[in-house]
C-alpha cells in the first residue's frame, strides 16, 4: 500500500506536467498573489486559503473514489466474468489513446464556464479545489477515470478515498506552493512539445493498468510476458521513439531514466517468473480430508480465493511459492483451497457462512483438532515472513 500510495502521488505530481493544467500555474499564482495583496496580507491567510484550496481539490476526487469503490464492491460478483474484465481492460486502454493523442477528451462549455467562477474569501479557495478537476480534464480526466475504474475492481471504499486523497494533494501541492513563492515562477520549464510526451507517460500507466485487470483470464505465462511487453514497449517508446523536444536539457535525462526504469521492470518481472520456483500444492475441501488431518495430528490451512482478486493472486505468487512456505505446508500442514471465482456452488456457499467469510482474500487457520484460531485468521494479501510466523504458531511443538 505504501509504495502504491508514493506512485499515485508521483502521479499527481506528474499531472501538473500535462498541457491542461500548466497553464492553471500562473491562474492559480494569480488568485492567491489577491488574496496576499487583500485587506490582511499575513502569510498565515494566505496558508489557510492554500488548506481550503487542497482540501476542495481532495475532497472531490476522494469521494469519486468511495463512490468508485462502492460501486466496485456492489459489483464484485460481476468482475468474476472474462467478458467483464476484459471491457474494463479494454476502457483503460481507451482512455490511454486520449493521452497518446489519438482523440481528445472535450467537456460541456457550461461546466468548464461555471468551473472559471471566482468567488470571494475562503470558499473562494476551496471553489476552486472544487473545480480544478474540471477545468484540467481534457488531460488529467482519461488518467483520473482510468483510476476510477481500478479502484472499483479493488471495492474498498477506504482505499479509494485514501488513493484518491493522495493524487488530489499531489496534484494541488505544487500549485499551491508555487503560490507561496510565486517569484520562483519565472524559474519554471516553458511550456512547450514536451507536455505531450508527460501525457503519453500517463497513458503507459493506464496501459500497464489494463495489462493488471486483464491477468485473470490468461494462462500464467503470458501473464508475466504481457506486463513485461508493456514495461518494455513503454521504455522504448518513451526513451527512443518519441520525437517530443524540450528547451532546458533535464528532459534527456528525465526520458532516459524513465526508459532505464521500464527496462529494468521489464526485465526483472520476466526474471523472477522464469526463476520461480514449484508452489504450494492444494487439495480441494472434502470431509474427510479434515478427518483425516485431526488423525494424523496435522494444522490445516484454508484458502478462500477468487480469479477476480488482486490480493489472491499476489498471494499465491508471492507467498504461496516461497521456498520456505512450501517446505513447511508440504511437511505438516494440509492444504485446502476454496475457489470462489464461479459463484452458486452449493459447498462454496455452505463454507463461506460456515466460516463467516466476507470476502476474498481469507485465509483461516485450524489447528490439529480441527478448532479455528480465530486471532490467526488474514483477510490480505501477506508478505512470506509474516504468514511462516502464523504457520509456526500452529505446529504442535510450539510454545508460546
Amino acid at each position: 500500500m505504501l509504495w502504491t500510495l508514493l506512485g499515485v502521488f508521483v502521479g499527481g505530481l506528474a499531472l501538473n506536467l500535462t498541457p491542461c493544467v500548466y497553464p492553471m500555474i500562473p491562474i492559480t499564482v494569480s488568485f492567491f498573489g489577491g488574496r496576499a495583496a487583500g485587506r490582511d496580507p499575513s502569510q498565515a491567510r494566505l496558508v489557510l486559503h492554500g488548506l481550503c484550496y487542497l482540501s476542495g481539490l481532495a475532497l472531490t476526487h476522494s469521494i469519486l473514489g468511495v463512490v468508485a469503490a462502492l460501486t466496485g464492491g456492489l459489483m464484485g460478483a460481476m468482475l468474476q466474468h472474462p467478458i467483464v474484465l476484459a471491457l474494463v481492460a479494454a476502457v483503460l486502454v481507451f482512455f490511454a489513446t486520449s493521452l497518446f493523442g489519438l482523440w481528445e477528451l472535450r467537456l460541456p462549455g457550461a461546466l468548464t464556464r461555471m468551473a472559471a467562477t471566482s468567488h470571494s474569501g475562503y470558499f473562494g479557495s476551496l471553489f476552486m479545489g472544487f473545480t480544478l478537476g474540471v477545468v484540467a480534464a481534457p488531460c488529467i480526466g482519461p488518467f483520473v477515470l482510468g483510476l476510477l475504474t481500478w479502484v472499483a475492481g479493488l471495492g474498498s471504499p477506504w482505499v479509494g478515498f485514501l488513493v484518491f486523497f493522495v493524487l488530489s494533494i499531489g496534484l494541488g501541492l505544487p500549485l499551491f506552493v508555487l503560490a507561496l513563492f510565486s517569484g520562483q515562477l519565472q524559474r519554471l520549464p516553458r511550456a512547450g512539445d514536451w507536455m505531450n510526451w508527460v501525457r503519453k507517460l500517463m497513458g503507459w500507466v493506464l496501459v500497464g493498468m489494463a495489462a493488471y485487470f486483464i491477468r485473470p483470464i490468461l494462462p500464467d505465462a503470458l501473464r508475466v510476458w504481457l506486463i513485461s511487453g508493456v514495461a518494455l514497449a513503454a521504455g522504448i517508446h518513451l526513451g527512443w521513439l518519441d520525437r517530443s523536444q524540450a528547451g532546458f536539457r533535464a528532459f534527456f535525462w528525465m526520458q532516459t531514466a524513465v526508459a532505464v526504469v521500464c527496462l529494468v521492470m521489464a526485465t526483472y518481472w520476466a526474471t523472477s517468473w522464469a526463476m520461480q520456483g514449484p508452489g504450494v500444492s492444494w487439495q480441494p475441501y472434502s470431509r474427510d480430508l479434515l478427518k483425516q488431518s485431526t488423525e494424523q495430528k496435522k494444522s490445516v490451512i484454508i484458502d478462500f480465493t477468487a480469479d477476480w482478486c488482486a490480493p489472491c493472486r499476489e498471494l499465491e505468487e508471492i507467498t504461496f511459492h516461497h521456498p520456505d512456505v512450501v517446505r513447511l505446508a508440504g511437511n505438516d500442514f494440509t492444504m485446502i483451497k476454496v475457489d470462489v471465482t464461479r459463484a452458486g456452488n452449493p459447498l462454496q456457499e455452505h463454507l463461506l457462512k460456515q466460516y463467516g467469510v466476507q470476502g476474498v482474500p481469507t485465509v483461516v487457520f485450524l489447528d490439529i483438532h480441527g478448532r479455528e484460531r480465530r486471532e490467526l485468521r488474514l483477510v490480505d494479501f501477506l508478505p512470506p515472513e509474516p504468514f511462516l510466523s502464523r504457520m509456526v504458531q500452529l505446529l504442535p511443538d510450539h510454545r508460546s
